[in-house]
């Protein structure tokens, strides 16, 4: 499978199944990859020139970590004073390298706080061309308000007074941390703009390379453009640790670099020659047959590049995300592209009523079974989906449906492939990240930020930026907060609501100030994006505005639900308790909203099970067809199935989620292409022979009237139409009358409507009386007993159902109604 790009094929090809990645921060795969790399170069007949991997990747040492001053300006240097020996199969490009590129770097060349305002000011005077489009020049005339007082948040909770010392310290450390950006960037606004700084810069008169590697000692720009030489295009580095080289324009006029070109970076290191994919790469592809990813510089004529059509929908009052990842969204056991998503999926998502499709696995990722958690280019979208063009594309007509496109931003950590991505960039372990077992997360087996470092911040936010300003990104769900949060990750850790829990010296104050600031940037630039984050230990202020103390983001992931559900789906149904259910839905900070979900990408793993399939597991095979006879398996998992997802989305929170195929009771598990992984101690663990089989979504069941995945898909629809037309999510009203555990019944109102669960397994309840608040006929709206969800069609939806001046449940009014087992039935008043 091949997509276009200007004069050139680029392959969509699986990859290769060795990697030191991970399953979406579960399984890991231990590969040193620097066994993987072949010494002798490569044909690749689709990019014609030699291949720059021409060397075996010696291992990194760990080198003296960065030191930051108290008042947060950053100090890049390191000390290199130990000697590291340059494997034999290097030595020999090492020494003409070094000749070539001069003296290396003096011990300590690091970037002082102070002299940020100096750095600015030396590359603003820099030959930049920043071909600008309205769009563009709009944005950047808006700005990022000042900081707030940082009070309310007291006002708001009055238990965090008495961690106050800890809340005003982070707040005055965020407030700092603006001052100085204010001071030495001219203001957040321009500080998140370091695209335009670093990587490769477009002018009138040529091309403009720059690269923050403060522990290289040499450096070259290398790649197709000039035979990969190391000795033709010599870097120099200033004063900050920043590499930079000039390419005048060809004689004819054309830019010095073709785009379609591959390139790196080849730095003589601390832990030898090493060549590196530039960090703000735009884009990155692995060749056919090959291990390692080529950078690719990526910039089409004018008449190429995709041009937005549509305007960005405004932010929906209630948030209905549709969570996809566009390479498993294929029905056939393939990659599929953005292309394909764009015209098959979007569509589907329209149809099925949700307002916004969030995307996983945008950013590059070498390891594909990682479901883009392992990030390697930051900047990339991933190229085994298509080209950067194709993912606008994709967005715009997203936008033309009316849906927003959220992205799931990897911020949290990054992978720790030392070839493609940024682990050991400039050969030290404290570039990006902290040093040592600080910069290590044990169970991800990835690379922690250092988010405390000026230049990590400039990356982050610039990336935060650059997804929006270029792509038109609707907003973010923020992968691994609590991980970011804490300086022990969550790990092992069961928080139980106690604020000491949140507030002390096991919070990472670093990481929070980080997240107030790319909240601040993306609130203030992009006022109708929405920010998401992934939050699972309930900390406090995480959904209140910065100016008022908070962390700042719209939403907070309730991911509590979907544990609470896989652990009431093994007990039996006598073992439900109703309260403990309406608990944990409800169980959530006053004033901040949340994003409640029955199941995500994380339930539909290898090694976990979807709800349909704790539900009905391998009778799912053989009795979901119409002409064949049910059981009373498949019966209570289609009738549970429907009930999990409606009391999910009516009390969880304030916004729902669904992973693609869920909302038909996806029969599979999610399984990514993988080879045998032979350990060190010479334990086998099996693949599954890079099998794609589990790697798609199987839309055709849920779209097919024969079988009973479509009544499941159809009541996913009628859930989303029922909340667009009444607004319970975003309801100010929300009263739980009932939860009887005799009757195995909950009765709640939200909004002007009453909902009206049995799960009892065997009771079906006539005049049934339930309370209300507002007095007049009901009737109903959304029955799962009905026959087009795969009901049993008992209820009469003809009936109309008037109210008693009567108390009942603490309700001024009641009414009667009839409830069958194992059902959900929504009552709206009357509009006549």
């Amino acid at each position: 499978m091949v997509f276009a790009l200007s004069g050139i094929r680029l392959p969509i090809v699986p990859t290769a199944s060795v990697s030191n990645q991970s399953s979406s921060h579960g399984e890991r795969k231990n590969v040193n990859f620097s066994r993987l790399v072949r010494k002798d170069s490569f044909t690749w007949k689709i990019f014609a020139g030699e291949s720059s991997h021409t060397s075996d990747s010696s291992s990194m040492a760990t080198a003296t970590e960065k030191i930051l001053v108290p008042e947060c300006k950053a100090d890049v240097s390191s000390s290199f004073t130990d000697s590291v020996e340059t494997p034999e199969a290097v030595s020999e490009d090492s020494q003409i390298f070094q000749e070539v590129a001069g003296t290396p770097m003096e011990e300590d060349n690091g970037i002082r706080g102070e002299q940020y305002n100096v750095f600015s000011e030396l590359i603003s005077r820099a030959p930049l061309q920043v071909q600008e489009d309205d769009v563009k020049s709009e944005a950047k005339s808006r700005s990022i308000p000042p900081p707030g007082t940082g009070q309310r948040i007291y006002e708001i909770d009055p238990m965090l007074e008495g961690y106050r010392n800890h809340l005003d310290y982070r707040y005055g450390h965020y407030k700092k941390m603006r001052e100085l950006i204010d001071i030495n960037e001219g203001g957040l606004e321009a500080f998140s703009r370091g695209y335009e700084k670093f990587g490769f810069q477009r002018s009138s008169t040529g091309m403009t390379y720059r690269e923050w590697a403060p522990g290289a000692k040499a450096a070259a720009l290398i790649g197709d453009f000039n035979n990969w030489n190391p000795n033709a295009d010599v870097m120099t580095q200033n004063e900050f640790g920043v590499w930079e080289i000039f390419l005048p324009n060809n004689a004819d006029g054309s830019p010095p670099i073709p785009h379609g070109s591959r390139v790196k970076i080849r730095m003589d290191t601390p832990s030898g020659i090493k060549d590196s994919i530039p960090a703000w790469i735009k884009f990155s592809v692995q060749a056919p047959g090959e291990i390692p990813y080529d950078g690719i510089y990526y910039d089409p004529p004018e008449e190429e590049k995709y041009v937005f059509k549509h305007p960005q929908p405004k932010r929906p009052k209630s948030l209905r995300i549709y969570e996809a990842h566009v390479g498993m969204s294929s029905t056939e056991p393939v990659i599929n592209t953005y292309s394909n998503f764009r015209d098959d999926v979007l569509p589907r998502i329209k149809r099925l009523g949700y307002n916004a499709v969030q995307i996983m696995a945008i950013q590059e990722h070498s390891y594909y079974a990682s479901f883009g958690y392992h990030v390697t280019n930051f900047f990339a979208p991933s190229s085994r989906f298509g080209t950067p063009d194709d993912l606008k594309s994709l967005i715009d007509k997203a936008h033309e449906l009316g849906l927003l496109v959220l992205m799931d931003i990897v911020h949290s950590h990054a992978s720790n492939n030392v070839l493609d991505g940024l682990n050991k960039f400039d050969g030290t372990d404290s570039h990006y990240f902290h040093s040592g077992s600080r910069g290590y997360h044990w169970m991800w087996d990835s690379r922690l930020f250092n988010y405390g470092h000026w230049e990590v911040l400039r990356f982050l936010l610039s990336n935060a930026r650059w997804w929006l300003e270029e792509y038109k990104f609707d907003g973010f769900r923020f992968d691994g907060v609590t991980s970011m949060m804490y300086t022990h990750h969550g790990l092992q850790v069961a928080f139980t609501g106690n604020y000491n829990e949140y507030f002390g010296l096991t919070t990472d104050v670093d990481a929070v100030v980080y997240l107030m600031l790319v909240n601040d940037l993306i609130h203030g630039l992009f006022p109708e994006a929405v920010a998401v984050g992934e939050d699972v230990s309930g900390m406090p202020t995480f959904c209140i505005p910065v100016q008022d103390g908070g962390v700042g983001f719209d939403y907070r992931l309730h991911m509590a639900i979907a544990d609470k559900w896989i652990e009431v789906l093994q007990k039996k149904d006598e073992d439900w308790r109703m309260g403990d259910i309406v608990h944990t839905l409800t169980n959530k900070r006053w004033s901040e909203k949340c994003v409640a979900y029955a199941e995500s990408h994380d339930q539909a793993l290898v090694g976990d099970k979807t709800t349909a399939f704790w539900l009905m597991d391998k009778d799912m095979y053989d009795f979901m067809s119409l002409d064949r006879p049910s059981t009373t398996v498949i019966d209570r998992g289609i009738a549970l199935h429907k009930m999990i997802r409606l009391i999910t989305m009516g009390l969880g929170g304030e916004g729902y989620l669904n992973f693609m195929g869920n909302e038909f009771g996806h029969p599979e598990w999610i399984d990514f292409p993988r080879g045998d992984q032979h350990l060190p101690d010479g334990r086998v663990i099996p693949g599954n022979n890079d099998s794609y089989d589990k790697c798609r979504r199987r839309f055709d069941l849920g779209d097919a009237e024969y079988l009973r995945y479509h009544g499941l898909q159809e009541f996913d629809q009628a859930m989303q139409h029922l909340e667009e037309k009444y607004a319970f999510m975003t309801s100010g009203h929300q009263y739980i009358s009932r939860k009887d555990e005799g009757d195995r019944t909950i009765v709640f109102e939200r909004g002007d409507l009453v909902f009206v669960f049995n799960f009892h397994w065997n009771n079906s309840y006539s005049d049934y009386r339930i309370g209300c608040l507002k007095p007049g006929k009901y009737k109903v709206v959304l029955d799962s007993d009905d026959k087009i969800f795969g009901g049993f069609d008992r209820i009469d939806h003809r009936a109309e159902y008037f109210t008693n001046e009567m108390w009942y449940d603490d309700r001024p009014h009641s009414f009667l109604v009839y409830a069958p087992c194992r059902t959900v039935v929504v009552y709206a008043l009357a509009e006549d």
